[in-house]
């Protein structure tokens, strides 16, 4: 049966969007579906393999009650501040409420040029589009907060980006799609009536605690802080580099959203920068703490006249103390997350600070695997791993170790990534017309946690030769 939505974004805040429909697919024909994603929204997944669901994934023709619409925002891109964003090609389609009531919005990416495309065709390559689907898949499996591939489309066309590829569109889901950059775009207007519609719908949807409240706005802040502060922590975890962490791409919801110029570390280095357009490093692996903050910063800027109508500076005695206390915050989630990677039961930043200097040039997430061997008593891989170094640190971290460690250990130190040149070889293939290892990769990532010998190719670095690995903008 077709979908039910619910669209509270359209219900809510007109003015806040503009009315949009997808462009004419061809051919359309699915790539891949998501169906635990289908099934978990109560979605039927006959509807969605049928000429009128592959027509709704691709938004060449909307069903009934789909909103259509493309959002508006703005955001500091590298720093600079463009006034005018929003979804060049993109369109929401609206709102579902999952069996448990909870919503979700369904909202498709390269289903053509939208009134903020800016010039551009609104389309997408099936290869950053699967990227897309591979990376979120492996984030949720991870336990890291993030959005998620309904479907990838194909649309019958051909586009060019870095290569000529099929065309093809993501269906992604997400708690919300409301980011910094959308109360950006209403701050920078001074249309203070729209904030704070915005501001309310936003802490109706995702703080509801906190609606109606007179010091709202400040409450919706401190829950942001947190659940950035979070979010990052896990990134930095694991090694995730987003690679281009603009205000626009920031959701208040708190999960990863917009997986373009993104990759994972294989040799552990803070410096580390994927991006084809970071030529300077502002997103760097180690700098990611520091740009989440900036973004918060740019996001109180927003509420300083919904805090205080008559002066918005003064509310900036309030708000000050949230950002400036944001760093111990920080450094607080990130020092828990990576006690837990080393089986500790408490923050220990010298042992922290010891082992990641060890790691240096060398695999982050193999590092802590071998780790974990030392603790069950084989200490032969991590020697061989980290070099005569190690010998100075582990009677530290041995003295510290919990009876519980290795549990703490196992449950937080992947054995599976996407691994760099893993995903280019699936994505390849793919655009090749071979899905096999695609579908081979993404069941892996789905069980991140699980040794699989049949896998073990899946585990590694990058063979020698691999070189230096880039990410572009593409989805």
């Amino acid at each position: 049966m077709p979908i039910t939505f619910d669209n509270s974004y359209q219900r809510d805040l007109e003015g806040l969007y503009l009315p949009v429909a997808g462009a004419p697919a061809p051919e359309p024909a699915l790539a891949v579906l998501n169906l635990p994603l289908a099934q978990a929204l109560g979605l039927d997944a006959d509807f969605l393999q049928s000429p009128d669901g592959l027509a709704m994934l691709t938004g060449a023709r909307l069903p009934e009650g789909a909103a259509g619409l493309a959002m508006a925002y703005a955001g500091h891109q590298f720093g600079g501040f463009s006034p005018q964003l929003g979804d060049g090609r993109a369109l929401l389609l609206g709102e579902v409420l999952d069996p448990q009531g909870r919503r979700f919005d369904i909202h498709l990416k390269g289903s053509g040029p939208t009134p903020f495309s800016r010039g551009g065709d609104g389309k997408a390559g099936l290869g950053p589009v699967l990227r897309e689907y591979l990376m979120g898949e492996a984030m949720f499996a991870l336990g890291i907060p993030t959005t998620r591939a309904l479907a990838a489309t194909l649309t019958g066309e051909r586009v060019y980006r870095q290569r000529m590829e099929p065309g093809a569109v993501l269906a992604r889901v997400a708690s919300s799609h409301i980011r910094v950059g959308t109360f950006q775009f209403f701050y920078a207007r001074g249309d203070i009536a729209r904030l704070r519609r915005l501001a309310d719908y936003t802490i109706n949807r995702h703080d509801p605690a906190l609606a109606g409240a007179p010091d709202r706005y400040l409450g919706f802040l401190d829950k942001v802080i947190d659940r950035q502060a979070q979010l990052i922590a896990q990134w930095m975890a694991v090694g995730f580099v987003h690679g281009v962490m603009n205000t626009d791409n920031c959701a208040l919801s708190g999960e990863t959203i917009d997986y373009g110029p993104c990759a994972f570390l294989d040799a552990y280095d803070p410096g580390t920068v994927f991006s084809s357009i970071d030529h300077g490093g502002r997103y760097a692996y180690g700098n990611q703490p520091v740009l989440a903050r900036w973004n918060l910063a740019r996001l109180a800027e927003t509420l300083t006249p919904l805090i205080a109508p008559e002066n918005p500076e003064e509310a900036l005695s309030d708000l000050r103390p949230m950002i400036e206390g944001a760093e111990a915050r920080f450094d607080a989630a990130i020092a828990r997350r990576m006690a837990a990677k080393l089986g500790l039961d408490a923050p220990n930043p010298a042992l922290v600070a010891g082992f990641l200097d060890l790691l240096k040039g060398r695999d982050f997430t193999q590092g802590f695997r071998h780790l974990i061997a030392a603790a069950q008593g084989d200490e032969g891989p991590l020697r061989a791993h980290l070099g005569a170094g190690v010998d100075a640190w582990l009677p530290a971290w041995f003295s510290a170790f919990p009876a519980d460690g290795l549990a703490r250990m196992a449950a937080v130190n992947p054995v599976f990534i996407p691994r760099n040149h893993a995903v280019e070889g699936a994505l390849d293939a793919a655009v090749g017309g071979d899905m096999a290892p695609f579908r081979r990769l993404l069941g892996v990532l789905q069980a991140p946690f699980a040794e699989n010998p049949d896998a073990a190719d899946l585990a590694g670095p990058a063979p020698e030769g691999f070189g230096d690995y880039v990410t572009y903008c593409g989805t």
